[in-house]
């Protein structure tokens, strides 16, 4: 009995530690990378003081999840210009899909999450987000 409650403990915690590395795709924007309903696996700038990747260190392509001052979620895009100004590091993201980039630079302090890739693909769940899409309503 006690094994068993052991194995459910660590089958919890492992589970949580994945989803906490998982994001839904809420929108079309990205398309036809990523599609609403995807679920993208993310490395975290923060993870429990963790650094699993530092957001100065984001590169032209590669797909971030950001806090952005125009949207009230975050943003799953992909940086498209890296600029030094002044000394600071800005970032221009887009969406694949859209025809404009995202209304303002972004600095790393903004940058939370960077999607996983394998080659250049990114490492997705087809779909199955819906379920969270569904649930809060988006």
């Amino acid at each position: 009995m006690k094994k068993e409650i052991i194995a459910y403990v660590i089958v919890i915690i492992v589970g949580l530690l994945i989803a906490q590395h998982m994001n839904v795709v809420v929108s079309g924007s990205m398309e036809p990378t990523l599609y609403k309903g995807d679920i993208v696996f993310i490395e975290k700038s923060n993870f429990f003081g963790i650094n699993e990747f530092t957001p100065n260190e984001v590169e032209v392509g590669d797909i971030v999840v950001y806090n952005a001052e125009w949207f009230p979620n975050p943003v799953i895009h992909r940086v498209i210009n890296k600029t030094d100004i002044n000394g600071t590091i800005y970032f221009t993201i887009k969406g694949d899909h859209n025809s404009d980039s995202d209304p303002f630079l972004v600095p790393p302090s903004r940058i939370t999450d960077k999607v996983v890739t394998i080659g250049n693909q990114p490492l997705i769940i087809p779909k199955i987000g819906y379920i969270t899409i569904w649930l809060k309503g988006l």
